[in-house]
Parts: structure tokens; sequence; C-alpha cells
């Protein structure tokens, strides 16, 4: 059976191809049948740093396409254990359908009320539109201090919603490896790779609990 996992955004630069990439790497390396999708065909953040990825030698992380709705992104699914969605940020009407069709839909927030404050209405709305509330997961980035994520956790959480455990700390070194084609586990510094593998493993035993 596949797994959807859909990743949305209600602004930009919050972690989403990111963690899109991240997943599809891991994912790979243990030996799923891996699709990403870039659902948008303007910015093709994610098929663009696969190209690179792929011009630099390093292993690919699945089928990457880029494509214009989810429809486009389920056909043919059955072949994959695992479709990861990137999708196209600030985009309501088409982030409701993605939400409507994954299993599990992750939403990456900072811990900014900036972050927080929207990143909740853009869930709240999902369910007012009928998404079980069950499928809707935050994930905490860009994350200083451990006050600071332990406050945004809480915010979260008394929000109503589940937080994946773990999160990712602000560093210039996650960056660095993405602007080479290399996903935020494959840094040239052993300590935030496994900060970052334990984010995404706990992800991964999410998606296999819905598999």
């Amino acid at each position: 059976m596949t797994t959807v996992v859909a990743f949305i955004s209600q602004k930009g630069g919050v972690g989403k191809s990111t963690l899109a990439r991240a997943l599809a790497r891991e994912s790979s390396q243990s030996g799923l049948q891996v699709k990403l999708v870039d659902l948008d065909p303007m910015q093709k953040t994610v098929a663009e740093w696969h190209a690179l990825r792929l011009q630099s030698g390093f292993e690919p992380v699945g089928d990457v396409q880029i494509l214009a709705t989810i429809n486009q992104a389920l056909t043919k699914m059955d072949i994959y254990d695992l479709v990861i969605i990137d999708g196209p940020a600030r985009a309501e009407t088409g982030t409701l359908e993605i939400a409507r069709k994954a299993n599990l839909v992750i939403q990456p927030s900072g811990p900014s009320i900036d972050d927080l404050k929207p990143a909740v209405r853009e869930f709240n709305g999902l369910i007012k539109a009928g998404v079980p509330k069950n499928r809707l997961v935050f994930a905490l980035n860009h994350i200083a201090t451990e006050a600071e994520e332990k406050d945004a956790r809480n915010y979260l959480v008394e929000a109503g919603y589940n937080v994946l455990d773990g999160y990712l700390i602000e560093r210039a070194s996650y960056r660095i490896a993405q602007n080479s084609g290399l996903a935020i586990t494959e840094t040239k510094f052993k300590t935030l790779n496994t900060r970052a593998d334990s984010l995404i493993q706990t992800l991964i035993d999410m998606v296999a609990d819905n598999g």
C-alpha cells in the first residue's frame, strides 16, 4: 500500500522543501520505492535541487517529478511505497486538495508567533473543510534555543495538534549542504546529521504506522 505524505505551508521559507528532500533521501536509503513530487512548477525548488544532486554525483532520492496538480502526482502511484508531495506555498485551494488526498500532512513552522499563528489557522481551516485532524502534524524548524523550542511546541500542542519529536536548529551548514545537492542529514557535521536524522526518523516511523 502506498503512503502519501504532503508538506504544505502557509508561508514560504519555513522548511517545507527541506523536510521533503530529507524524507525522500532517508526513505530511499532504507530501500523504499519513493516518488518525490514538486508541485510548484514556477519555483522548481525540489526538482532543481535533485538535478544538482545528480550532477554532483550523489545518489538519487527516488523518482523526482515536476507536476501541476495532486491528481497528476497520484497517477500510477501503486508502484511506489511512498509518494512525497512538496506543495506550493500559500496556494489555498491546492493545499486543501492535497490535504484531502494525503495520509499525512506535515506543516513546518518556525518558533515566532508570526509563524505559529498563521500555521495554526492553516490547519484549522483544513479541519473546517473536512480534513481529519489526526492527519495533520507540525514540524519545528529554525529553532535557536531549547526554551524557544519548548514554547513553540507548547503553543501548538495547546492548539490541539501533534508535533513531530525533535526539531531543526538554525545552522548555516544545513543550507550549505542543500546548496550542493545534499539533504540536511548529509552535512559535514555528525551532530547536525544526527539531529536531522532523528526528526526524519520520527516521520518515517509515522509513515510506517500509516502504511
